[in-house]
C-alpha cells in the first residue's frame, strides 16, 4: 500500500511539474512576441548594404532562375492570369491571358466570361511570360508600355496543387502572420513569408515536392491556423484572409482562385513582391533564399494531417466523426469526437458577466482554455459548403464563423454559453463553477441586467 501511495505522489508530482512548464513555455512564448513587436517598432531603418539575407551571393543564371520560379510557384500550364488597370475608371483586376482578348467580332467580353467563351485562345505558361513578370514588361512586345503582372492559378485540374499559401492583410498582418510562420517551423513545416505587391499584407507560402490533394494541403494549412490559435490566444487573426489554393475542388466552369506571383519588377524596387525574414526585412539575395527552401514531400503532409484529425486538431471547431468509422458503434451518441485534455491549472471558479453577450474574466485561465471556449462559438459555415458541393466559388463565403470577441481581460461570447459549457466535453471533473459579479461595476452590464 505504501508503494501504491509513493506512485500516487510521484505521479502527482509529475503532472504539477508539467503544468508549470506550460505555463512557463506560455508566458516565454507571451514574453518573445512582446519583444519580437517591439523590436520591430523600435528598430532604426538598415541600410541596403546591411539588410539580412542569405551570405552568399547568388549564382544562378537568368535561365536558372526561371526554372526554379516555375518550380516553385507551379499551377496550371495551359492558362495564367494578368493584371490589367483601367485609370480612366479607377479599376484593376485579372483576367486570363487570351490571344483573342478584345479582337472585334470574337471577344465578347463582358457579356460573356472567359471561362464560358466558345473562341478561347488562352496563353500557357512559357519562360518568356516568367521573364516578363520578372522584368515588369512584356518582352515579347517591347514597345508596350503597361506593366506585366502574372498571377496562378494554384488549383490543377486533378485537383492537386503545388503549393499552399496563406493570404494575411489588414493592419495586423505582420504580427500574425510570423505567428503561423513560427507554428510552421515548430512543425518542421518549411515555409516562407513574402510581403505583397501593396505592402500592406503578407503570403506565407509553403511548396510541395509533389502534387498534393488542395483538400490535404488546406487541411494542413487549417491545422496550422488552430495550432496557431492555440498558442497565441490573444491573436484574433482579423489579418487572415483565405489559402490558396482556395478551393478543395475544380469550381464548375473556372479556374479556381488565382494568386499574384511574387517578385515583379515594379513593387519589387520599393521593397515589396518579396520574401522578408523575422524582422519583415527583405532578403538581399531573393534567389539565394528560394533556392535553399526545402519543400514538403506528399507523405511528409499526409501524415502529419492524419496525426492532426486523429487529434482532432483539423479546424478550430468541433467536427462530426468520419461516415468511414471502421468502429462506428463506439462513437458517443453525440457523434462528436472527445477533446483533448487541457495541460494547465484550471481554476474552480470562473467569473462570468450576464450583459449584451457573456463576458468571461480570462485572466485566470490556461491559453488552451480561452481558445477552447472560442472555439465553442464558433461554426461551419453552411452557405460555404453548399458552395463548395455545387462547385460554385466561395469568394467571400468564410469556412468558418467565429461569435467571440477577445477584450483585454475578458472573452465575449453569445448568451447561450451556459449551455454550451454544459454540454461540452472540457476535460476537466466538471465545468468551471459560474459565478455572476456585481454587474453595477462593469459596464457592459448597467444596460442589460438579467430580469
Amino acid at each position: 500500500m505504501a508503494v501504491d501511495d509513493s506512485s500516487d505522489e510521484e505521479i502527482a508530482d509529475l503532472q504539477n511539474r508539467l503544468a508549470e512548464l506550460d505555463d512557463e513555455r506560455a508566458s516565454i512564448l507571451t514574453a518573445l512576441e512582446q519583444l519580437k513587436q517591439r523590436r520591430m517598432v523600435e528598430a532604426p531603418p538598415t541600410p541596403a548594404s546591411q539588410i539580412a539575407g542569405v551570405a552568399s551571393p547568388s549564382a544562378l543564371s537568368n535561365v536558372e532562375k526561371v526554372a526554379l520560379f516555375r518550380s516553385l510557384f507551379r499551377g496550371r500550364d495551359d492558362v495564367f492570369p494578368r493584371r490589367w488597370e483601367n485609370p480612366k475608371a479607377g479599376k484593376a483586376g485579372y483576367a486570363p491571358a487570351c490571344n483573342n482578348e478584345w479582337v472585334r467580332g470574337i471577344c465578347e467580353k463582358p457579356r460573356i466570361k472567359c471561362s464560358n467563351c466558345p473562341n478561347q485562345a488562352f496563353v500557357p505558361v512559357s519562360d518568356e511570360a516568367v521573364r516578363s513578370h520578372l522584368q515588369g514588361r512584356d518582352v515579347a512586345n517591347p514597345r508596350k508600355s503597361e506593366p506585366f503582372v502574372a498571377g496562378v492559378y494554384p488549383l490543377m485540374t486533378d485537383e492537386t496543387c503545388w503549393f499552399l499559401a496563406a493570404d494575411f492583410d489588414k493592419q495586423s498582418w505582420q504580427r500574425d502572420a510570423l505567428a503561423f510562420l513560427a507554428t510552421c517551423r515548430e512543425k518542421g513545416v518549411p515555409a516562407a513569408l513574402e510581403r505583397s505587391r501593396s505592402g500592406n499584407g503578407g503570403h506565407v507560402w509553403i511548396f510541395f515536392s509533389d502534387p498534393v490533394p488542395a483538400s490535404e494541403a488546406r487541411k494542413l494549412g487549417a491545422h496550422l491556423v488552430t495550432e496557431t490559435m492555440e498558442l497565441y490566444p490573444d491573436l484574433r487573426f482579423e489579418s487572415y484572409d483565405r489559402f490558396f489554393p482556395s478551393q478543395d475542388t475544380m469550381p464548375a466552369g473556372g479556374f479556381g482562385n488565382l494568386i499574384a506571383l511574387p517578385l515583379q519588377n515594379g513593387p519589387r524596387q520599393m521593397g515589396n513582391s518579396v520574401f522578408v525574414d523575422e524582422e519583415v526585412r527583405p532578403y538581399e539575395d531573393q534567389w539565394a533564399f528560394l533556392s535553399s527552401l526545402r519543400r514538403m514531400s506528399r507523405a511528409e503532409v499526409a501524415n502529419l494531417v492524419d496525426q492532426a484529425s486523429a487529434a482532432g486538431r483539423i479546424v478550430g471547431v468541433r467536427l462530426p466523426l468520419d461516415d468511414d468509422d471502421d468502429e462506428p458503434w463506439l462513437a458517443p451518441p453525440s457523434r462528436r469526437r472527445a477533446e483533448q485534455p487541457i495541460v494547465g491549472e484550471i481554476p474552480e471558479k470562473v467569473e462570468m458577466v450576464l450583459g449584451n453577450q457573456v463576458y468571461i474574466d480570462r485572466s485566470v485561465l490556461p491559453p488552451a482554455l480561452v481558445n477552447r471556449l472560442i472555439r465553442l462559438a464558433a461554426f461551419q459555415n453552411p452557405e460555404f459548403y453548399a458552395a463548395q458541393a455545387m462547385r460554385l466559388p466561395t469568394f467571400g463565403k468564410p469556412r468558418v464563423i467565429s461569435c467571440a470577441e477577445l477584450f483585454t481581460k475578458h472573452i465575449a461570447l453569445p448568451g447561450a454559453v451556459p449551455m454550451l459549457l454544459s454540454t461540452s466535453s472540457l476535460p476537466m471533473e466538471s465545468a468551471p463553477n459560474c459565478v455572476t459579479s456585481d454587474m453595477a461595476a462593469r459596464p457592459w452590464g448597467r444596460a442589460f441586467s438579467e430580469r
